[in-house]
C-alpha cells in the first residue's frame, strides 16, 4: 500500500469514527486483573487486610470461606468434591463478613472453591448430591456476598485423582465411556445447583479444556482422554454447558500460561481454547461454548522473582524481572477476553512474616498497575512530574507560538508565509484541497495554532526518534468550527523511516464536551513497540466541506511518561 494512501486510510477511520461518538455507550472491553495465591484471605480476615488489599494493584482478588460441617468438621469450599452434609446457616457468618466489607476497587472478587479432596465416586448418587449442595452454597454465598462468582481449581491436590479413569474404584464394573457419560451428568448437576442460586453467575476455572490440549483434535477424543489424567473433566465441563443459561460466564483460564514468555505463546493457547478445544465439547453445546466461554491467563509470580537454578524460573534476559513480567501481563490482558490472574507463594501482598511482593520484584506495584490500567498509571505520573517540574514535552513548536523551531534532526527550519507552523508538515488526500497555516492570532491559551479549513482528509504531523518500551502521554487541544471532525493519531516508523505496525497505531479523540470557549482536550498514551524506531504525531481532521469549515489544534505535548 502506498504511503499517501495508508494515512488516508488511517485518518478516514478515525474521522469518521468521532461523528459518532456520542451516540454510543462506553464500548471499552474492560480487562481485569485477579490476584490468587497463597495469601489468599479468609472471610474473616477481609477486615483486618482490607485496606492493604484495596491498595493492590488489582481489580479483585480470590476469598476463601469456610464454616463446619454438621459434625463440628471443618468446612471448606476450597474442598468441596466430598460427601460430608453441609448446611448453609453454618455459613451465615462467611456472608456477613462479606457484606461487611465497602470495596471501592475491587470489582471483581471470587469465592475459591475446589475439586478436593476426592474419593466420591462417580456412580454415588448420595455423594454427588452433597458435592452438588457444597457448589450450590458456594454460588449462594457469592451472590449473597456482592462477588462476581466463584474460582474452580480443578487440580487434584490429594492421592485420588478425580479426574483420571484409571483411579476410578469402580472402573472393573464401568468402562471409560460409562464413567465419561456419568461424569457429564455430574457436571450437569452441579452447575444446575449452581445456576439455581446465581444465575448470572461468573465461573473462573484455573483450567479449562486447554489442560487436555493433547487430546483435541481427533474424531473421537475418548480413547486419548482415557489415560489422561483429566481425561474426564472435558465431560464434565459439556455437562455444565448443558446446565447453563446465556447469563452464565465460563472462563478458561490457562494456567499453562505460567511459562509463556511472547505474545505468540498467548495467541497460540488462546487460539487452541476458542478453536480447536471445541473437539471436546459435544457438536450441541459448541454454539454455547462459542457464546459464553472466555480466555483467560494464568502469570506465576514465583517463576520472576526466583533464582535461575530454581525449577519455576522466567529468564528476562537483558531486562529485569519484573520488566519481563510486565510485558507478560500486559501481552495476557490484550489477548484475554476479559481476565487475568497471577499466582503467588512466597512473598505476600498483605500482611504476613514473609517478604513482600514489592521486595522480592521491586517496582511490581508500578508495572502492574500500569498494565491493567495504562492512561490512569499515566495520568497520575504525569502530575507527579508536573509537580516534580520533570515533565518535558519532546513536541517541538507545541505551543505554536514560534516562527522557528528545530527539525528531528536537529536542523533550525523558519516559518514561511502563508505555510504551516515552523517545525510541523502536513499532508491531505482526496480531490480537496484544503489550507493548513499557522495561525498567529487563534490560541487556546496564548496566540498561535494550528489551522486546517477545507480538508477532506488530512493531518499536520511530526515525528521524532523513539525506544520499543517508552510509553508516553499525548495532549492536545481542539477546537471546531463548522461541519467536520479532528483526532490525533500516533504512529511507527521503522529505522528505515518507514511505515510500519499500523495495526498498532493510537487513535486520540476530543472529549464529547466542549468548554465554555469551545477547545476540547484530547489525551492519551502511547507505548512503542517493539519494531518501531520513530514516533509520529499527526493531528487529523477530515469532513471540511468549504473554507467555512476550520479545525486549529493547539498546545500540543509529548511527554514520556515511562
Amino acid at each position: 500500500m502506498q504511503v499517501r494512501t495508508l494515512i488516508a486510510a488511517v485518518i478516514m477511520a478515525a474521522t469518521l469514527g468521532a461523528g459518532w461518538c456520542q451516540e454510543f455507550p462506553d464500548m471499552r472491553m474492560q480487562k481485569k486483573l485477579i490476584e490468587c495465591g497463597w495469601d489468599t484471605p479468609t472471610t474473616d480476615k477481609l477486615g483486618e487486610y482490607l485496606e492493604q488489599i484495596e491498595q493492590a494493584p488489582y481489580d479483585g482478588i480470590r476469598i476463601k470461606a469456610v464454616a463446619t460441617d454438621v459434625e463440628g468438621k471443618p468446612a471448606s469450599l476450597s474442598y468441596a468434591f466430598y460427601a460430608a452434609k453441609w448446611e448453609r446457616e453454618a455459613f451465615g457468618q462467611v456472608i456477613e463478613d462479606l457484606k461487611a466489607c465497602d470495596w471501592q476497587r475491587m470489582t471483581d472478587n471470587f469465592l475459591a472453591t475446589g475439586a478436593n479432596p476426592g474419593g466420591v465416586d462417580w456412580f454415588d448418587d448420595e455423594g454427588w448430591g452433597e458435592i452438588a449442595s457444597h457448589m450450590g452454597i458456594a454460588a449462594w454465598i457469592a451472590k449473597e456476598g456482592g462477588l462476581k462468582g466463584i474460582v474452580f481449581d480443578a487440580e487434584s491436590y490429594s492421592e485420588y485423582h478425580q479426574w483420571m479413569y484409571n483411579e476410578q474404584p469402580m472402573r472393573a464394573e464401568h468402562s471409560f465411556n460409562e464413567y465419561y457419560a456419568k461424569a457429564r451428568e455430574r457436571g450437569r448437576q452441579v452447575m444446575e445447583a449452581i445456576v439455581a442460586e446465581y444465575p448470572d453467575i461468573t465461573v473462573f476455572m484455573f483450567f479449562g479444556n486447554v489442560v487436555n490440549s493433547p487430546s483435541a483434535g481427533g474424531a473421537d477424543p475418548r480413547p486419548a482422554l482415557a489415560g489422561a489424567q483429566y481425561g474426564l473433566y472435558p465431560a464434565f465441563i459439556d455437562g455444565w454447558l448443558d446446565a447453563v443459561p446465556p447469563t452464565v460466564k465460563l472462563v478458561d483460564a490457562c494456567e499453562s500460561a505460567y511459562r509463556f514468555t511472547t505474545m505468540t505463546d498467548f495467541l497460540t493457547a488462546a487460539q487452541f481454547i476458542r478453536g480447536e478445544a471445541q473437539s471436546l465439547v459435544s457438536p450441541e453445546n459448541r454454539a454455547k461454548y462459542r457464546a459464553q466461554v472466555q480466555v483467560g491467563f494464568g502469570i506465576y509470580l514465583d517463576a520472576h522473582a526466583n533464582e535461575p537454578d530454581a525449577a519455576w524460573y522466567l529468564d528476562p534476559g537483558d531486562g529485569t524481572p519484573t520488566e519481563l513480567l510486565g510485558r507478560n501481563i500486559t501481552n495476557a490482558l490484550r489477548v484475554s477476553d476479559e481476565y487475568v490472574w497471577t499466582w503467588g507463594e512466597k512473598w505476600r501482598w498483605w500482611p504476613g512474616t514473609e517478604k513482600s511482593w514489592e521486595e522480592a520484584l521491586p517496582g511490581i506495584t508500578e508495572t502492574l498497575n500500569w498494565a491493567r490500567d495504562p492512561m490512569g498509571s499515566a495520568v497520575e505520573r504525569l502530575a507527579a512530574m508536573e509537580q516534580e517540574g520533570t515533565a518535558v514535552s519532546s513536541a517541538r513548536n507545541g505551543d505554536f507560538g514560534s516562527e522557528t523551531s528545530e527539525e528531528a534532526d536537529g536542523r533550525e527550519v523558519q516559518w514561511q508565509e502563508g505555510g504551516v507552523p515552523a517545525g510541523w508538515h502536513s499532508w491531505q488526500g482526496g480531490d480537496k484541497e484544503g489550507v493548513f497555516t499557522w495561525d498567529r492570532e487563534v490560541g487556546a491559551t496564548a496566540p498561535g495554532s494550528a489551522r486546517a479549513a477545507g480538508v477532506g482528509t488530512g493531518c499536520f504531523l511530526q515525528g521524532g526518534p523513539a525506544q520499543p518500551g517508552e510509553s508516553y502521554f499525548v495532549r492536545a487541544k481542539v477546537k471546531l468550527q463548522g461541519t467536520g471532525t479532528a483526532s490525533i493519531r500516533v504512529r511507527w516508523q521503522s529505522a528505515e523511516d518507514k511505515w510500519t505496525l499500523e495495526r498498532l497505531d493510537r487513535v486520540m479523540m476530543p472529549a464529547a464536551t466542549p468548554g465554555d470557549d469551545g477547545w476540547q482536550l484530547i489525551e492519551g498514551v502511547a507505548t512503542v513497540p517493539d519494531g518501531a524506531a520513530n514516533l509520529f504525531l499527526l493531528l487529523g481532521m477530515g469532513g471540511q466541506p468549504s473554507a467555512e469549515s476550520v479545525v486549529w489544534f493547539d498546545d500540543v505535548s509529548l511527554v514520556r511518561v515511562r
